[in-house]
């Protein structure tokens, strides 16, 4: 048996005893948990805004770990080897995967603490094992990785790669949660000349700013649209990234993008968006959705392994997986508790 942390329906969760996985498909592995997190899509799971997570789930998609045992079609991973989980389960097969869009693989995608068992538990089952984990070079710093799993391509591919953000270029990021921060922080790697960062939180726009932000606006209090609208000269950004979910910063997207400008949004909505077309539909621009593929991961990890990227100032607060329940409640007060991303640390296991 294992402890894991379980999804009983909307505003309902708890750590419960559940069975350890075991192999199922000959391209499975089991990893035993070493580091996980919490993430936003965690929160929405549990307003109930992600309908195919259904109650009794273990929550979780990001996370590293240790091989404890593989499926008879594993040949590139052994017991022992430890590992970064991507969010993404991938067969690299599939006509999505093919086209560079594992994010809607016919076998995988976004499955962990969703449709299948995730990582918010002492031991999880991975699908797709070669094609779904990455190896970790021995001496990584690990807790920076454990930011590769989703939030640092999420904000890059979904929020910066999708945002156009090239040199010169102006940029608004609103929300300056994890997701925001991870754009932030991916977004200096395309040396645009101005990023401005929007958020309620004047805690958050501090670290921001310290992230590498050139402007924030506090969007309690005045006008954002009209703050931003100020400092561009009136002509708006050429990148608006929403990374928040709900109607009021999509809409705030709406009222801040130049003409031929992008508007990439990032977050998870659980209610209809108005689109104005009204005022749009003669100013050139371009609305991207995207679930994250993660296929930049092995970029990333390389810059973060080089240093050129530092996920790890994301990371606030930490616990153990006996405490997740804290974590939980702290992370869905992260004004009050000037929290950005939890840190969950298993424990290890006993010897003999």
């Amino acid at each position: 048996m294992m402890k894991a942390l379980v999804y009983r329906g909307p505003g309902d969760k708890g750590v419960e005893e559940r069975p350890k996985p075991q192999i199922v498909q000959p391209g499975d592995a089991i990893v035993r948990m070493v580091r996980t997190t919490l993430c936003g899509t965690d929160l929405h799971i549990l307003k109930g805004d992600v309908p195919t997570c259904a109650p009794g789930r273990i929550l979780g998609h990001e996370g590293i770990g240790v091989i404890d045992a593989v499926g008879a079609a594993v040949t590139t991973f052994r017991a022992g080897d430890r590992v970064l989980i991507s969010c993404i389960t991938a067969c690299a097969r599939c006509d999505y995967c093919r086209r560079g869009m594992p994010s809607h693989c016919e076998t995988g995608g976004w499955i962990l603490g969703n449709a299948i068992d995730g990582t918010q538990a002492e031991f999880v089952r991975i699908p797709h094992a070669e094609t779904s984990l990455y190896p970790i070079p021995a001496g990584a710093d690990e807790e920076a990785l454990v930011m590769l799993s989703d939030i640092l391509p999420t904000g890059f591919e979904c929020g910066v790669l999708n945002g156009k953000v090239a040199p010169g270029g102006t940029v608004a990021i609103v929300g300056s949660g994890p997701i925001g921060m991870a754009a932030l922080l991916t977004a200096q790697l395309y040396s645009p000349a101005e990023i401005i960062m929007i958020d309620l939180d004047p805690h958050r726009l501090e670290v921001a700013r310290r992230f590498g932000a050139t402007r924030t606006i506090d969007s309690g209090e005045g006008d954002a649209a009209a703050q931003v609208m100020a400092l561009t000269g009136g002509r708006g950004v050429d990148t608006a990234i929403e990374a928040v979910g709900i109607p009021a910063t999509f809409q705030l997207c709406e009222d801040i993008v130049a003409p031929g400008g992008t508007i990439a949004n990032v977050g998870v909505h659980g209610c209809k968006v108005d689109l104005h077309l009204e005022t749009l539909w003669s100013r050139n621009i371009t609305i991207t959705t995207r679930l994250v593929d993660t296929v930049t991961t092995p970029m990333l990890m390389k810059s973060v392994l080089s240093g050129r990227l530092d996920p790890a100032r994301l990371i606030t607060h930490r616990f153990t997986l006996d405490t997740i329940m804290e974590a939980y409640d702290v992370f869905g007060q992260a004004a009050r508790h000037q929290a950005m991303k939890m840190l969950i640390t298993m424990a290890e296991p006993r010897p003999g």
